[in-house]
């Protein structure tokens, strides 16, 4: 089993976030005693066994706000259902997550860290609403690192009004420094979402193509292979973040908080209070056969997992096929493969058509 924990909690709100974040005033006694509840009605729920949890991911919100004390609470319920080998990542702030917190977490069992950096330009930063530094990135993969993580993944943004080949360049050069310290990238071109800071402002997302292979192509040199289309690996993927893309059952607990088993998927509140009211409240949403393929075949065109050829009805076969005469997917060991993740919800919607 996979198993997501949503930490809700923010210093300030990004202009371009539509994740569930709120300021943290006072709520974590309150928040952290719900979602314990919350993950003992799913170990029951769902009959967890011991070591049957897979992979375990502590995202946001930004987790590294919240004292370690309370991630204490968490994993004395988890740990004894947490494989000897499960990957435990956890997301943080350059500015919020200090030495202690960071050696505090990985006592606890956290074997993989996910930074939120977005950008390494100070205009760039402050045009997203980040509130950390450029030498704040620095000193936090420098404690990181003594503190004993060595599998660390960054987080950056591009395709913004401000990117320039300059501009990507710069981040390029800047990854090149700390490549050492990584190993595993994640870079989402701008989505501009309702709700946000952002939404409306489409003029704030550049759109550029050209500009998205040179930035992917100048990763990859770096020695990162992509297997998604905002994900780049030095050795292996994020076992976690590859369960969703092949269609995995997880386990979801937490505000907004969104999990997926047996065909289902179930959703916790949207509101804080209501949540830390119900925490085991759950609105059901039952997916049809014609839904998961769908959603499979985004989700294949999107990475290496591909789509298998025996999801796909007789015409979407034929569309599938066109494709692959004109050399924009490849067909091995009985699944279709895109090998260009930029063009991969036009592709789907063409097969699906």
């Amino acid at each position: 089993m996979y198993f997501y924990i949503h930490i809700p909690f923010c210093e300030s709100k990004c202009h371009y976030c539509s994740f569930t974040s709120l300021k943290k005033k006072d709520y974590e006694e309150a928040y952290f005693n719900a979602l314990i509840k919350d993950i003992k009605f799913q170990i029951s729920q769902f009959n967890l066994s011991k070591n049957s949890i897979k992979t375990l991911f502590i995202g946001g919100g930004t987790p590294s706000v919240v004292e370690t004390k309370y991630y204490e609470k968490l994993f004395q319920v988890l740990t004894p259902f947490l494989k000897e080998k499960t990957e435990i990542s956890c997301e943080a702030n350059p500015n919020s997550s200090n030495f202690n917190w960071l050696k505090a977490m990985k006592e606890l069992g956290i074997n993989r860290l996910s930074f939120g950096v977005q950008s390494f330009n100070e205009t760039k930063l402050k045009f997203l609403g980040r509130i950390h530094s450029q030498q704040a990135i620095f000193k936090s993969l420098e404690n990181a690192q003594k503190a004993g993580f060595n599998n660390v993944n960054l987080d950056l943004i591009y395709d913004t009004k401000l990117d320039t080949k300059k501009m990507l360049e710069y981040e390029l050069l800047h990854l090149e420094k700390i490549k050492p310290l990584i190993k595993h990238l994640s870079a989402y071109h701008l989505s501009i979402e309702e709700n946000t800071a952002f939404a409306k402002r489409f003029h704030y997302k550049k759109n550029a193509s050209n500009l998205m292979r040179f930035f992917i192509k100048g990763i990859e040199n770096l020695g990162f292979k992509q297997y998604e289309i905002s994900n780049f690996s030095k050795n292996k993927p994020c076992l976690h973040n590859l369960a969703y893309w092949q269609g995995q059952n997880y386990l979801a607990a937490g505000l907004s908080g969104v999990g997926f088993y047996e065909n289902q998927r179930f959703y916790t509140h949207k509101s804080l209070q209501a949540y830390i009211k119900e925490p085991c409240f759950r609105n059901i949403e039952k997916l049809n056969l014609e839904d998961l393929n769908l959603e499979r075949l985004f989700l294949g065109l999107r990475s290496v997992v591909g789509v298998k050829e025996k999801d796909l009805s007789s015409a979407q076969k034929v569309r599938a096929n066109l494709l692959l005469k004109a050399k924009k997917l490849q067909f091995e060991r009985g699944r279709y493969f895109n090998k260009n993740f930029l063009l991969s919800d036009e592709l789907a919607l063409f097969i699906s058509s």
